[in-house]
């Protein structure tokens, strides 16, 4: 009996040390931050990341202190990262929303109305729960189904049909908005330019003369990467990115000059 009792307080001992150890990095970083060492805070947070993988806080946390070092384009990367894991979480997007208005010259969001309120409630919630919310939906749906086939009273059956044919397509519209958050936490066809200032061009290569069509962008913007190329002669960059600002511009830009979220 007490080799057992020994043998389980050994095994708690190592959980308790691993769990400490773990929880190490993140803590160092949180102390570093407070102390407004932000470069060691970074350093600590991506140790965090390699040791237990990813978390939307981590993220938020890099994020902030990547802002408080002057690098805006690594925290608005890191907002977003956060968001991708966790639409809901609303501190991230309060701070990427913040730090979108110190963006130089920051293109228009020409995006349609639908598209916007469509986004808005996507973000109300995180996939696995919008997969709770549609269960719940169809919980509700396979009642009203139970009211309509099985009730004596004219009325309560009305209600079962109507209110089933309603259930039915929230269900849908959950489950859509389900996949499709499920789907924006895999994408990577998106990324913010990390330099100061980039330009958009008319082809994958340095404009030759003035004549060439140029458009300046700036740290911070998001773009949509639709293709890539390869060039490996231009010592300046080795891939280009074909990209979209909003849904008007497309254009050219250096990969170097950007980062995928």
């Amino acid at each position: 009996m007490k080799v057992k009792v020994f043998i389980t307080t050994i095994i708690l001992c190592l959980i308790s040390v691993v769990n400490l150890s773990a929880a190490a990095p993140v803590a160092m970083a949180d102390s570093a931050y407070a102390a407004e060492d932000y470069l060691e805070a970074i350093k600590l947070y991506k140790e965090s990341i390699q040791q237990d993988g990813v978390s939307p806080t981590v993220y938020f946390n890099l994020g902030n202190a990547y802002y408080r070092t002057g690098d805006l384009g690594h925290a608005i990367i890191y907002y977003e990262r956060a968001l991708k894991l966790d639409p809901s979480f609303s501190d991230a997007r309060a701070n990427l929303e913040f730090a979108k208005t110190r963006i130089a010259d920051m293109p228009e969001d020409d995006s349609s109305f639908l598209n916007n309120l469509y986004q808005s409630i996507m973000n109300w919630s995180s996939p696995n729960g919008w997969a709770w919310w549609a269960f719940a939906c169809f919980a509700a749906m396979l009642l009203c189904i139970a009211l309509y086939a099985f009730s004596p009273v004219v009325m309560v059956r009305k209600t079962g049909f109507f209110g089933g044919i309603v259930l039915f397509c929230l269900t849908v519209f959950v489950l859509t908005l389900g996949f499709n958050s499920a789907r924006n936490m895999t994408r990577d066809d998106y990324a913010i330019v990390t330099a100061p200032s980039t330009n958009l061009c008319s082809a994958p290569r340095a404009p030759k003369d003035k004549t060439e069509k140029v458009v300046p962008i700036h740290e911070g913007t998001k773009l949509q990467i639709v293709d890539s190329i390869a060039t490996p002669d231009d010592p300046a960059s080795r891939v280009w990115y074909d990209v979209k600002i909003n849904n008007s511009t497309r254009a050219w830009v250096r990969g170097s000059d950007v980062e995928r979220i």
